[in-house]
């Protein structure tokens, strides 16, 4: 027998479909920020000594080519085997978590963050001194900058100020922007209801 359903019963949540579109653009974005990263690492050190200053807008803009044990822009220097935990657990983890993604906005912030962060932690494991405690090889080098970077941290960046904009834009992960709901009074809710269901009215 057919089981009688509550009319005033709360609907099901509809469940959550992939987004082709998210996802492709969300791989796509990774892959040219972790392409450019490492072609330009590339270039870099296949032309270029160590520090190497290479003007490109006088004093304003150089290559200045650099290796580093630390995080972008060269903090935490010291700590690269446990950067490169973390970096693999963020990997990890936008992996795990980009299903749920279905904003174009939010799917190319998490690209840039996947890029950016698979850029550096290559380098940490490929490079010398060893695997896990490699140096990043950085050789941007912007005037009146304070530190030295590359473009995978340019990506990470990137990705911080569009997650500022998406956040005060109140965009959902599900590309929608989300409006506070008005307080309603329940005592003037019934009041309606019962008003309303009064056929003398």
């Amino acid at each position: 027998m057919a089981r009688a359903t509550d009319p005033d019963a709360p609907e099901a949540a509809p469940r959550r479909r992939l987004s082709p579109r998210a996802l492709g653009l969300l791989a796509a974005v990774a892959v040219v920020a972790y392409g450019v990263d490492q072609v330009t690492k590339f270039l870099v050190t296949t032309n270029l000594e160590i520090n190497d200053v290479v003007p490109l807008l006088g004093e304003a803009l150089q290559l200045h080519y650099v290796t580093n044990p630390g995080a972008a822009f060269s903090l935490a220097t010291g700590f690269t085997w446990i950067l490169s935990i973390v970096a693999i657990g963020v990997i990890v983890f936008i992996v795990w978590f980009a299903p749920r993604i279905r904003s174009l906005g939010w799917a190319t912030m998490f690209g840039l963050v996947l890029g950016g962060a698979f850029g550096n932690v290559t380098d940490r494991l490929s490079r010398p001194p060893g695997f896990g405690v490699g140096h990043v090889v950085d050789f941007i080098q912007v005037w009146g900058f304070p530190a030295i970077f590359n473009f995978a941290d340019v990506a990470v960046v990137s990705a911080m100020g569009l997650f500022l904009l998406l956040s005060l834009r109140n965009i959902g992960l599900d590309g929608t922007r989300g409006v506070p709901e008005k307080a309603v009074d329940p005592s003037t809710t019934s009041a309606e209801k019962n008003t309303s269901a009064d056929p003398a009215s």
